[in-house]
């Protein structure tokens, strides 16, 4: 299959937007809106998984070195994650806003943003790329980890912030084309830059086909050139071939400073929301460090495995946050709300289909990564835990989506973030009781319950409001226009 094949798919995805008045008016199709979340969540749900398998094929080559480059390389990829999160201010953002404009019919809206998110998104990533080439050692000392794997740590990180502007304009190019409704396009091209990942950091990680052995690096050196074939097939793409969303034009590449407001005006609180939930999971490494290193390495294959069950929940996420948001575009509170029911429930019945299993097959999903066996006890007792909270997870992913896609980014951000960090206090005084792992990730148990519900009820508040007030805002702007 070739890239130009993929994207007409889209318009299977997603119907043409109704006019408001009209769509107030239609039946809700239940099957029709079933596969529409399912047209959008699948793919998405690929697409991560794909991610997620990206850092495991990274991790299972690293392992093979040895249990110091594995924890060296899972704390780097700590730091990258926070640096993934700071630059969803501009994915989240402009995702948002083009799915409202395409429910709202508007076309040339939706690729002016998407245009401006990715220029903005190179602008802004090329200081951090600085800091990180500069800064790498210090950042990853604050682990407290062995002398040597925080220079494991060091290595890889430095030669990963080199990629940081092309990883921008994956993570824009992806959020932009599924909030106009293609989530499949995304999903192909990460799974074309994940082949690659896995075929180049085999050679340079160990040596193969002529090339130097590079250990560690070669890891990095790996994921960063997968990064950049992405990322130039992400530009093609929007450049040349969507037919719903195409970027470039006159102006195109101009950094407008009114259309970046209004992106990081939603993205920021989502990016903010990130960097406080992955900061939370970050500041677990220095409580599971007293453990040991056998513990500190079971933390990062825990971490990994239990990645595998977000998947379905981040997938419903998004296709929750464009079908919403297009929902909101074209005036229809009844679609936004029904969109959401039929997200949860897929989203709970994965999530915990897939917490039953990792119940079961712990020992022989963490045995993938390494084969020592006080490791592999460690980390599925771990996994075996935290499985449990899987159907609470659910609900909060898509809730937070949902209220991504009216345009309310700061409740997710509070709610979650107060709670993450909740849950640090509260397995910081676990592990007194009980010094292990599994004692670590008990805490989620006990935040999962206060955050759904707190999520939930804002929603339920918060969603007619919003869809009227944009409602009466179009019918503003477009009296002025006839006058």
């Amino acid at each position: 299959m070739t890239i130009p094949d993929i994207v007409p798919s889209t318009a299977e995805t997603i119907a043409p937007a109704a006019s408001s008045t009209e769509a107030r008016n239609e039946t809700i199709d239940r099957p029709s809106l079933r596969r529409r979340v399912m047209g959008l969540a699948l793919p998405a749900i690929g697409e991560n998984l794909l991610h997620t398998a990206l850092g495991i094929a990274d991790t299972i080559l690293v392992a093979g070195i040895g249990v110091v480059a594995l924890a060296g390389v899972g704390a780097a990829l700590n730091v990258l994650f926070i640096v993934m999160a700071a630059l969803s201010s501009l994915s989240v953002g402009a995702s948002v806003l083009v799915a409202q404009a395409i429910g709202a019919n508007n076309g040339a809206r939706a690729s002016h943003v998407a245009g401006q998110a990715l220029i903005w998104g190179i602008a802004l990533s090329l200081p951090i790329t600085l800091v990180g080439l500069i800064f790498a050692e210090p950042v990853v000392a604050w682990y407290g980890m062995a002398p040597d794997a925080t220079a494991v740590a060091a290595e890889y990180l430095t030669i990963s912030a080199a990629g940081i502007p092309v990883l921008a304009l994956m993570l824009i190019g992806g959020s932009v084309l599924r909030g106009a409704g293609d989530s499949r396009t995304p999903m192909v091209i990460t799974a074309l830059a994940n082949v690659l990942n896995l075929v180049a950091s085999w050679v340079l990680i160990y040596g193969h086909l002529g090339m130097p052995a590079l250990g560690v690096a070669g890891s990095a050196w790996g994921t960063l050139i997968a990064r950049v074939a992405g990322a130039a097939l992400f530009l093609a793409i929007l450049l040349r071939i969507s037919p719903r969303l195409r970027v470039g034009g006159a102006g195109t590449w101009r950094l407008r400073w009114g259309t970046a407001r209004e992106v990081l005006w939603l993205g920021a609180p989502a990016a903010l929301e990130e960097i406080i939930i992955i900061t939370s999971f970050a500041a677990l490494t220095p409580i599971v460090v007293g453990l040991g290193t056998v513990a500190l390495a079971a933390h990062r294959v825990a971490l990994n495995v239990l990645s595998l069950s977000f998947m379905p929940g981040i997938g419903f996420s998004l296709a929750t946050t464009a079908l919403v948001g297009q929902a909101v575009g074209a005036g229809r509170s009844d679609e936004a709300r029904a969109v959401t029911n039929v997200a949860m429930r897929w989203a709970i019945l994965w999530m915990g289909g897939l917490g039953v299993l990792f119940i079961l097959f712990a020992p022989h999903m963490v045995g993938i990564f390494s084969n020592d066996p006080q490791l592999v006890a460690i980390g599925a007792a771990a996994v075996q835990v935290v499985a449990l909270a899987q159907p609470l997870w659910a609900g909060t992913f898509v809730i937070g989506g949902a209220l991504r896609g009216i345009g309310d980014t700061r409740t997710p951000m509070i709610i979650s973030g107060v709670l993450g960090w909740a849950a640090v206090g509260i397995a910081f005084l676990l592990v007194y009781v009980w010094p292990a792992l599994w004692a670590v990730w008990l805490a989620y148990i006990f935040t999962g319950p206060p955050e759904i519900g707190a999520l939930w009820r804002v929603w339920r508040r918060k969603v007619r409001t919003v869809v009227v007030e944009a409602e009466g805002e179009r019918q503003e702007v477009s009296g002025s226009i006839e006058a």
